[in-house]
């Protein structure tokens, strides 16, 4: 039996002249259904996670660590003072891949606004951070104020604060709040009480990365707080975050800061941010795919009544000289259309979901919210907005492995279909 006469034979199980509504069409017909709608949560979950996990780590990058993190030492002399600490920032620059440096201070305090007190992160930086830091440009929605109130002086300096900070001190721009760290007076620990004006009321979209965040300008942050318990770090950008390079370029900065500083790449410091995204997505998939391999058994199903339907017309085609190869490749064709139809389908339905999925959790959301009030993207836990992005090569996977996949299936019931005995279809 030639190749030819096993695709002729499969075309005339995929679309007979007669007999179009037997069950084992209807089986076929359902194995299509189920392939199809297995396959649209799996692309678009691929792509939901790849557009969510893109976005944090873009902001986490861009806002938090930089491409390369330099954790200063406290107590050097580069650290003394607002003017030094700038200073040596900026001789990163001269390191050959280093584009931009921008200087930072952190500490630990606590934030009391209008009836409320929590707990909050400072972060002194450049006062024209937001303007020359593309991330903080591009990243930060600006709620309420400007952020260029940090180069503006002021008998009580601006500071920047997180919507969520905004809404649980009650604050809005232009409100004094105040930030309580301490201070050492000999062996005795006091309080100290610093009050600042709310310049700006931003947010990156992601709560859980900016809502106790503070932004200080660099000299009122010195002027104002007491160092020791202070960090500095440095924020380093390159050209290109996800460059192989980028573990040189670390080589190169470290011996640059001598043996003050310690240098980080960007997913050394977010190692278990990262970790937590790869496993939750590894998760979601492995469950998607073990839809598609239920699915896939209506395949063999479908097909095993397929060959009972066509016994007779088995046993007259061995009969005059068919192979149990050629009889088997014909089955194993017809399911293997099968899956390629339901993938047809359900790759550009995925698709359309994924590009419009931010469309559609809204219009879930609003209709839930009829009957009850629900956030679907609660800032607190995901993005606020899930950005587009359609992750072709492992779609690409989806599409060959679900292939392969549906072959094995097929793969038992074709086999018994060519090893059928033609005297047995015959007597039918």
């Amino acid at each position: 039996m030639t190749l030819k006469a096993s695709l002729y034979f499969a075309k005339s199980l995929i679309f007979p002249r007669t007999q179009k509504n037997t069950v084992a069409r209807k089986s076929l017909y359902g194995s299509i259904l189920c392939i199809a709608l297995s396959v649209v949560p799996l692309i678009a979950v691929l792509s939901i996670t790849t557009g969510m996990i893109n976005g944090m780590t873009e902001r986490l990058i861009g806002l938090s660590s930089g491409h390369l993190e330099v954790r200063v030492a406290n107590g050097i002399e580069e650290t003394k003072t607002e003017e030094k600490f700038s200073a040596y920032a900026k001789g990163f620059e001269s390191v050959s891949g280093i584009s931009r440096a921008f200087p930072e201070v952190t500490l630990f305090a606590l934030g009391v606004g209008k009836n409320m007190r929590t707990g909050a992160f400072l972060r002194g930086v450049p006062e024209n951070i937001f303007e020359e830091n593309q991330s903080f440009k591009t990243l930060f929605d600006v709620i309420e104020g400007d952020t260029g109130c940090l180069k503006e002086a002021s008998s009580v300096p601006y500071a920047v604060i997180g919507d969520k900070m905004a809404e649980t001190l009650s604050l809005k721009a232009g409100d004094i709040f105040r930030i309580i760290t301490t201070r050492k007076a000999g062996e005795t620990v006091l309080p100290k009480v610093t009050s600042f004006r709310v310049g700006a009321i931003v947010s990156s979209g992601y709560q859980e990365m900016d809502e106790l965040w503070i932004f200080v300008p660099l000299k009122a942050f010195f002027r104002s707080f007491t160092m020791a318990n202070a960090s500095f770090n440095i924020l380093l950008e390159s050209q290109d975050a996800f460059s192989p390079s980028l573990v040189a370029l670390q080589h190169k900065v470290k011996k640059h800061c001598g043996r003050f500083a310690n240098v980080y790449r960007w997913d050394q410091v977010n190692a278990a941010r990262f970790e937590n995204f790869s496993s939750t997505k590894v998760m979601l998939v492995f469950i998607m795919m073990m839809i598609i391999f239920v699915a896939s058994i209506n395949i063999s199903s479908a097909i095993v009544m397929l060959v009972m339907e066509r016994r007779k017309e088995i046993a007259i085609l061995k009969s005059t000289g068919a192979t149990p190869f050629g009889i088997t490749l014909a089955f194993i064709l017809t399911g293997l259309y099968c899956t390629a139809a339901g993938l047809l389908i359900g790759v550009p339905v995925g698709i359309l979901i994924s590009v419009k999925a931010n469309e559609l959790i809204h219009f879930i959301e609003w209709f839930v919210n009829l009957f009850k009030e629900v956030r679907l993207m609660d800032p607190a836990y995901y993005l606020q907005t899930i950005p587009l992005a359609i992750p072709v090569k492992q779609i690409i996977m989806v599409i060959g492995g679900t292939l392969v996949l549906s072959v094995f299936v097929s793969l038992i019931p074709s086999v018994r279909a060519g090893k059928e005995k033609p005297s047995e279809g015959l007597k039918l």
